[in-house]
């Protein structure tokens, strides 16, 4: 197994492993040891079933069934994420999945199984690279600091509630998932680096400032973190796959392949609580 780092804040190449065959115990080391090192790592050519995406996922922890989004009918820790002029992309803001759970996702696995002729890519930032380059004081600040995080500034019924069946899923998704509170610094538990873990689809404000102040800390954080230089930009192949630690970064799926169709799997493996 080889990997090419593609940046210096994140991201590396992986080859020389075959997804499909499985892993053993020792692969599985390696990959998260490359993992916390380069926060997400790409395959090529890897083209997956659901039930081996899924089982591949499950090496990694226990897996999350998303509240809202679509899955593979015989796989439901499967999510398919099937956007173009029928279904608009959503996913077009830097986030993180799922911070509005008491443990949210340590990590993801993201196969490419229909892409557009053009377009399509998806974005990853470095919470990490991003916290370590603000100046101490503003370290400081934000390592005092909580916010909230709720499913519902995602997922509204303006936007997913077109039917009445959507919206009463939408609700018993809220009713199921109300709004969690967790630091606005987090350190990772494994390498113990810290990093700005606010998003701008679930993170709603920060608890101890106001909310004026709170508005404004959480737009300087989210233009703060979207600089290039905590970046990397994976340009997808027919089942090409990425797998992201998700505690400490961000993610964004360019819009500007509509109208042609995009359709990913995602195995979403579930963490701890941030601290």
């Amino acid at each position: 197994m080889e990997l090419e780092a593609l940046s210096p804040a994140i991201g590396a190449t992986v080859s020389g492993i075959d997804l499909c065959a499985g892993i053993s115990a020792a692969q599985r080391q390696a990959l998260l040891d490359a993992l916390h090192t380069h926060h997400v790592l790409f395959f090529e050519n890897q083209p997956l079933t659901p039930l081996q995406h899924r089982d591949l996922a499950a090496q990694f922890g226990r897996l999350h069934i998303h509240p809202v989004y679509p899955a593979v009918p015989e796989v439901p820790e499967i999510i398919v994420l099937d956007t173009g002029d029928r279904n608009p992309p959503d996913s077009d803001t830097w986030h993180t999945d799922v911070t509005f759970i008491e443990t949210p996702p340590m990590g993801a696995l993201l196969s490419a199984r229909v892409l557009p002729p053009h377009g399509g890519d998806t974005l990853w930032l470095s919470c990490i690279a991003a916290f370590e380059a603000l100046s101490a004081p503003m370290q400081g600040l934000l390592r005092g600091l909580t916010a909230i995080h709720d499913i519902g500034a995602a997922f509204t019924d303006e936007d997913y509630g077109s039917t009445a069946e959507a919206r009463e899923q939408l609700s018993e998704a809220r009713r199921k998932n109300p709004p969690v509170v967790h630091p606005v610094v987090r350190t990772h538990p494994v390498t113990g680096r810290a990093g700005i873990f606010v998003n701008a689809s679930f993170t709603t404000r920060i608890c101890e400032l106001s909310k004026s102040e709170s508005a404004a800390l959480l737009q300087f954080l989210a233009a703060h973190v979207a600089k290039p230089e905590f970046t990397v930009r994976w340009r997808w192949k027919p089942f090409d796959l990425a797998f992201w630690d998700n505690r400490l970064t961000q993610h964004y799926a360019t819009a500007d392949y509509v109208p042609h169709r995009r359709v990913m799997h995602r195995a979403t493996i579930l963490g701890d609580r941030p601290r």
